[in-house]
């Protein structure tokens, strides 16, 4: 099945796509149909064969190729919405609701409005969203997203330097747990182990498995296990060079090989 790959910019979403009998290519801009209405997005990967069982079918449609109107109209519609998500701050607060709002965006056609924010507790918005529709006569989104979307959304720098991985290029948010962190024996220190989205660094999982199969033929620290110098009790490893370290009480700590074996 033919796929073209498309990225909204606004949202930072990957989207695949029916090229729908054109041909665009890398970089080039293209309005496409998609659940918010359509959207105007750039090519990232140029038309090819995908099998259909990877697909989540069926595929929304590429339009057309956008033209200077839909880049005008798109500028236009960015500024009604600047406007709108200032409305919308104001009218939350005249209804004493707990809403932080990041970001507000009209699709291409302005036939849907969404507006994300973040909040701690469930929010009954259904009097906001009346006046944001009687006010703005089209279909409104009232979207609550995570810490995790308003990184993504907003972007930044992480700790290593870099631009943020869910700005950037991630397309999911996979599950990422405190045991990554042991396994990979870093410090479990929030200030080291966490992103600026107050979560756990996206990158532990990237080299999880790594360190599980490099780990699976050392002994785990704490283990009583038997050396070629007697029992005694693991108290280190190193995955890099395949040793660990034994305490042999009488003969102290001694280093043995993974490979020596």
């Amino acid at each position: 099945m033919e796929v073209v790959v498309i990225s909204d910019e606004k949202t930072n979403n990957i989207y695949y796509l029916s090229p729908n009998g054109l041909t665009p290519k890398k970089n080039d801009l293209v309005v496409f149909d998609s659940d918010n209405g359509l959207l105007i997005g750039r090519v990232c990967k140029e038309i090819y064969e995908e099998k259909a069982e990877n697909l989540d079918l069926p595929l929304n449609k590429i339009i057309r190729m956008a033209s200077d109107k839909d880049l005008e109209t798109e500028n236009k519609n960015q500024k009604a919405a600047i406007k709108a998500l200032n409305d919308a701050k104001k009218i939350s607060k005249s209804l004493d609701l707990e809403m932080n709002f990041i970001d507000a965006f009209y699709s291409l056609d302005c036939s849907q409005l969404v507006f994300l924010f973040l909040s701690d507790n469930r929010v009954d918005f259904r009097e906001l969203a009346k006046k944001l529709a009687s006010k703005y006569k089209t279909r409104i989104e009232l979207r609550q997203v995570g810490v995790r979307d308003k990184s993504k959304r907003i972007g930044g720098l992480g700790p290593c330097g870099l631009f943020l991985c869910c700005n950037s290029f991630l397309t999911d948010f996979n599950s990422v747990s405190i045991n990554m962190a042991k396994n990979q024996m870093l410090a479990l220190n929030p200030t080291k182990i966490n992103g600026i989205c107050g979560r756990l660094l996206c990158c532990l999982a990237y080299e999880n498995d790594n360190y599980t199969e490099m780990k699976k033929d050392l002994p785990k620290v704490g283990l009583v296990t038997e050396t070629p110098l007697g029992m005694g009790k693991v108290v280190s490893v190193d995955i890099f060079k395949k040793t660990y370290s034994v305490d042999l009480k009488e003969k102290g700590i001694v280093e043995f090989s993974k490979d020596d074996e």
